[in-house]
Formats: structure tokens, C-alpha cells, sequence
């Protein structure tokens, strides 16, 4: 059996002192391949580095965060720039463009400055065959409207995430109406009263799911209170097998193929 997380942080803090280990037992659990998203430039040296110490199990992404957008702080054009000249050189290493995306739950002083950077992104992914791994919170109206400013054949070019996916059967629709997208899903499927089990066993397939940890955060059930970590993925899958009544083979099979069709096409 074989597992992939598409999205967890281990170059994060949070590893620093046991990282080894730490993909050691994702291993162990059948959790072979972690994709890890970048958060902004000036660490993603940090990220390579971290994805080099074992470069068959851990991906890197190159994106700049949503909370990340503070022009105030950032030379946003500037980083911009460096970013894209990066990633015409080297985007052969990079599976993803993320983590990128909208994120107007606590401030939205600079909403317009996120969809500007987020469109940049989104034509990163198109110029260099990418998909992307997208963050969005309280800013789906704001997310989709972006999406849809891109013509219809570029729209059926972009492919991805949305990662971290616990909304409503509504959402979920609207967000599945981009053929080239998949839902993440991650340990909050798990959450006590959680209603997304329900929301994906009515109405959405399988077929358009990956899972995901979000590691550190998002811990699930019944790791909660601890540091979520890539091996973690397991009871994810666990909880899907039960929503969907069918065997964690049969899950971990799926969402696997799923992730390798997104993220590793040159090797089907």
C-alpha cells in the first residue's frame, strides 16, 4: 500500500530536530512521497535543502503564501521577479506552484494585492506546465472570480489543489467545476461533528480527491493536541475508507493514483 501527502511543512521549525525520523515513519506507515509547499522566497533555499536530504520522498513546491503579501515588508514585484527567473531555470525540480491563494479571514487590507499575486501565480503554472496548490479562506467568491478572469482554454489548461477542503457541498461543486482540480483532504475529516464526511460521501467522487496533512497543523483524530506529521496521513485515509465504505487499500489506491496523475504525470 502506498500513501502520498500532498502537502505537509516539514522544512517548517517544527523538524528541525527530527526530520529523519520523521520520514522514517511516514515510510513506515506506507506513506512514501511527501510534497512539501513553500510559504515564501527568502526560505526556500531552506526547503530545497530540506527536500535534498531525501530526495525521494519529499517534493518541493515554490509559491508565495497569501499572508505572505504585505507590501509593507516585502518588495512584492521584486520577489516576484527573482521567483519566476528561478523558476524558468530550474522548474524541472519543482512538482508545484504553492502554497498560493487567497486569505482574507483576519485582514483584508491588501485583498488586492493577494489576487494580483495569486494571478501571477496562476500564469506561472500555465507557462511552465505546473499545478498549483491553493490556499483559500473566507476568499472562494474572490478565489473563483480570479480563476474564471483567465481565458476558457486557459481555464482547462490549470490543474491542482484546493487544499484543506472542509466546506460545504455548494463549494465543493463549485470548486469541482474546474475539470483539472482535486479537493485535499486532510485530518479535519476527522474532527468530532465534523460534517465533511457527509459532505464527500453525497457528493463528491473519489476520483477528484488527494490526501494531505498540512503538517504541522490540522492534526487528526486521535493524534489531537500533538504536531501533525506525514505518517498521521493513515487515519486520514482511515476516516475516508469509512465515509466511503470501502477498504483503506482501495483508498490509499485511489487517492494515490490521483496524486500521481497531478503531480508526477512522466511517470504513469
Amino acid at each position: 500500500m502506498v500513501i502520498i501527502d500532498t502537502h505537509a511543512h516539514l522544512d517548517g521549525p517544527e523538524f528541525t530536530q527530527d526530520l529523519d525520523e520523521v520520514v522514517a515513519r511516514a515510510n513506515q506507515a506506507g506513506v512514501k512521497r511527501i510534497l512539501v509547499p513553500a510559504i515564501n522566497w527568502q526560505d526556500f533555499p531552506h526547503l530545497l535543502n530540506v527536500c535534498a536530504q531525501h530526495p525521494k520522498q519529499l517534493f518541493p513546491m515554490l509559491g508565495m503564501h497569501p499572508e505572505e503579501v504585505n507590501p509593507t515588508t516585502c518588495d512584492i514585484p521584486h520577489t516576484l521577479n527573482q521567483m519566476e527567473a528561478w523558476l524558468g531555470d530550474n522548474h524541472t525540480r519543482i512538482v508545484a506552484i504553492g502554497e498560493v491563494g487567497l486569505d482574507l479571514h483576519w485582514d483584508d487590507t491588501y485583498k488586492e494585492e493577494q489576487i494580483h499575486v495569486f494571478a501571477r501565480q496562476v500564469q506561472w503554472a500555465l507557462q511552465f506546465n505546473l499545478p498549483l496548490m491553493i490556499h483559500v479562506r473566507k476568499a472562494q467568491n474572490e478565489l473563483i472570480n480570479t480563476l474564471r478572469s483567465f481565458s476558457p482554454t486557459q481555464q482547462a489548461a490549470l490543474r491542482g489543489v484546493f487544499h484543506c477542503f472542509t466546506g460545504s457541498p455548494e463549494q465543493a461543486r463549485e470548486l469541482l467545476n474546474f475539470p483539472g482540480f482535486y479537493l485535499g483532504i486532510g485530518g479535519a475529516l476527522t474532527f468530532k461533528n465534523a460534517k465533511l464526511p457527509q459532505t464527500l460521501a453525497q457528493h463528491v467522487p473519489l476520483n477528484r480527491l488527494v490526501l494531505e496533512t498540512d503538517a504541522p497543523y490540522l492534526t487528526p483524530t486521535p493524534h489531537r493536541g500533538q504536531r501533525n506529521e506525514s505518517a498521521y496521513t493513515l487515519h486520514t485515509a482511515n476516516k475516508l475508507a469509512q465515509t466511503y465504505s470501502l477498504t483503506l487499500e482501495e483508498i490509499a489506491h485511489t487517492t494515490t493514483q490521483n496524486a500521481m496523475e497531478l503531480f508526477f504525470p512522466n511517470e504513469k
